[in-house]
């Protein structure tokens, strides 16, 4: 089997990892005025220094900050595109687990002006976790194009600014092509664009309220393919982009359900990225059918490994279910990762640090046992 010198690695992760306490004491104390926000700063810093420390002591390829600096996966980041601002009104995600349900609670979005890149988002951020990593590549994760507009709708849209909806679309698309080229100048070789809606598109509930707000929702994962390309038509040299989906994950728990069938086609054949994380921690993603459509070209990590609980997998389990995907796709196109993030929101899953880390430890060893 072929070693990876470059990602997705065999052993590899989505992006979010737990907050440490003494860095959610340092934001509530930020927050109430009783540090400053260089302070804040320094907290963060010592935070992520040590977390990418353990990202390379247990032996993974590719390190991120945790994304210990935002509140939220995805809004810290839509909120810094011009144009976009937090809505008065409220939006409400509904979520579930095994125990019962739950909401989250989030500010709308508003696009009042013309959408455009005002700023390299994350860009002080990446170049702190460059030198923060001593052997890994350094992984940059920020939200798909496709969240700008999954979230909000049309409703979003001031229809004074964007007459014609295709000019929305293509600022957009346009915004997220300059991110990514400031993003390689910086020497990011690894950034990942985070689609819940790639995989929310699969639930037939949450398809009928796309069509309820107004948008063709037969045909919108089409739309959102179609704009995430034009992000990355015109990618640096060198860059490797991923995509992760997964269905919801806010305290360990989820909004949608389905397996990847009704987008899988399109996704898998047209979608230019060079590897898809995939959620597959139990029944909600449904099977492994779907990968029939992967391009040989391009690779799948696997996301066997749950983080919205502490327990830990088996290897035989773990070993059983790659062989069940490479009945679909080569074996030497699969990699291993757990199924999410394990702090999407500052919150956190419901899990100790020490079950984490022993989560990405399986990781690595399985995929050793796997691949060599």
């Amino acid at each position: 089997m072929a070693a990876r010198t470059t990602p997705p690695f065999r052993a590899d992760h989505v992006g979010s990892l737990l907050r440490p306490p003494e860095l959610l004491r340092a934001r509530d104390d930020f927050a109430t005025g009783r540090i400053t926000a260089d302070e804040l700063r320094t907290a963060e810093d010592e935070a992520i220094r040590s977390v990418v420390a353990m990202q390379e002591e247990v032996g993974l390829r590719s390190a991120t900050d945790g994304e210990f600096r935002r509140t939220s996966w995805h809004m810290d980041f839509i909120y810094r595109l011009g144009g976009i601002d937090p809505a008065s009104e409220q939006l409400k995600v509904h979520f579930r687990n095994e125990a019962g349900d739950l909401d989250f609670m989030s500010a709308a979005l508003k696009v009042h002006h013309k959408v455009r890149l005002e700023e390299t988002i994350f860009g002080d951020d990446f170049r702190a976790l460059q030198g923060f990593v001593t052997k890994n590549t350094p992984k940059l994760t920020i939200p798909s194009p496709s969240m700008v507009h999954y979230r909000g709708g049309p409703a979003s849209i001031d229809p004074a600014v964007y007459p014609d909806v295709e000019e929305f679309w293509s600022d957009l698309s346009a915004a997220y092509a300059e991110q990514v080229r400031r993003i390689g100048e910086l020497g990011c070789t690894y950034l990942q664009f985070d689609d819940t809606s790639l995989a929310y598109l699969n639930d037939p509930a949450q398809r009928a309220e796309i069509a309820a707000r107004g948008d063709d929702a037969e045909h919108m994962h089409l739309r959102y393919i179609k704009q995430i390309n034009a992000a990355l038509a015109g990618r640096p040299e060198g860059m490797t982009i991923t995509t992760h989906m997964c269905r919801g994950n806010f305290r360990s728990s989820w909004a949608a359900e389905g397996g990847y069938d009704f987008v899988a086609e399109a996704l898998f054949g047209e979608l230019g990225v060079d590897g898809f994380f995939l959620e597959y921690d139990d029944a909600r993603s449904g099977g492994f059918e779907p990968l029939r459509f992967v391009p040989k070209d391009k690779m799948v990590v696997l996301g066997l490994v749950t983080t919205k609980r502490g327990e830990l997998e088996s290897k035989d389990t773990l070993k059983r279910r790659i062989e069940e995907a490479s009945k679909f796709v080569d074996l030497d196109q699969l990699c291993l990762s757990p199924q999410c993030g394990f702090s999407s929101t500052v919150e956190g899953n419901v899990l100790t640090y020490d079950q984490e880390v022993a989560k990405l430890r399986l990781i690595v060893e399985t995929a050793a046992e796997v691949w060599g």
